[in-house]
């Protein structure tokens, strides 16, 4: 697990005016442009908060995680990645989540935005508070903040800058492929790390069964990882899993009876909320 800190730290008049000629085009050209920023700025939907960036050019430095995805390609969560601070993180229950982006040009910062873009984030790693700064840094107590991939950032915002403000909105996750369960552990004990859900993202329950078992509650141990203590091995396993959006799908015969620690299995079963 590999928990990242954050690195970096008009006045406006209404005039009525009534013309009985036609205006000058300079002043036709002066309100559309406007009124275009004017509706730009009514599009972005969310709330408010901050974003740098981690991982280097490449984004290579973002692979793990306090999610436990281990290599994100192979989770199914790739490059638009970022870690949450401690306030969105949520314990872990935020990991798989998807959030829109958008630098918000209105606030102090703007104006190292990239005008007009935004991105779409999954959430696979903390940003944890670090309180050697004051307040605990960008990423401390109460702070929505997203240390994100930076090819990702660079996106939305100018590398000079090291920092901008944000305006974000959680939205539906689009996967390929279904559902993975990697298994960890050991003869009593097994780890499940639950990834690449489309719709919320993100588990709000899981159950574990074998061939020879009911239906086992599992329970979150850290990031996306759910435990169960039960002797498994040697039967095969089923799951079943429920979104933080409210959705229940039963996965059944995901591994065989010869499944081993440090198998991952893929489904055709994916979530839509």
């Amino acid at each position: 697990m590999t928990p990242r800190h954050a690195s970096h730290s008009t006045i406006s008049k209404t005039v009525n005016l009534h013309y009985t000629a036609r205006p000058p085009s300079s002043l036709i050209f002066c309100a559309a442009v406007v009124l275009a920023a004017c509706l730009a700025l009514a599009g972005v939907q969310g709330d408010q908060g901050t974003a740098t960036f981690y991982g280097g050019d490449d984004g290579s430095g973002t692979m793990g995680g306090a999610c436990g995805y281990g290599n994100l390609y192979d989770a199914g969560y790739g490059i638009n990645n970022a870690a949450l601070s401690e306030t969105l993180f949520n314990d872990g229950a935020s990991c798989g989540q998807c959030y829109t982006i958008t630098c918000d040009t209105s606030r102090p910062g703007g104006e190292y935005c990239k005008p007009g873009t935004s991105v779409t984030i999954s959430a696979t790693n903390l940003c944890p508070a670090n309180y050697a700064l004051p307040n605990g840094g960008w990423c401390g107590p109460g702070r929505p903040h997203f240390d994100m991939a930076q090819p990702v950032w660079e996106q939305i915002g100018v590398y000079q800058a090291g920092i901008i403000p944000v305006v974000y909105q959680q939205v539906k996750c689009w996967r390929s492929g279904g559902v993975r369960f990697s298994i960890a552990g050991c003869n009593y004990f097994i780890l499940v790390n639950i990834q690449n859900l489309s719709g919320s993202g993100s588990v709000g329950a899981a159950w574990i069964k074998g061939d020879g078992t009911g239906w086992i509650q599992m329970s979150r141990n850290w990031g996306a990882n759910w435990q169960a203590l039960a002797g498994l091995v040697g039967q095969g396993l089923s799951f079943a899993v429920t979104t933080t959006g409210g959705q229940y799908i039963q996965f059944p015969d995901v591994a065989p009876a010869w499944w081993q620690f440090g198998d991952t299995y893929n489904t055709d079963k994916n979530f839509y909320y």
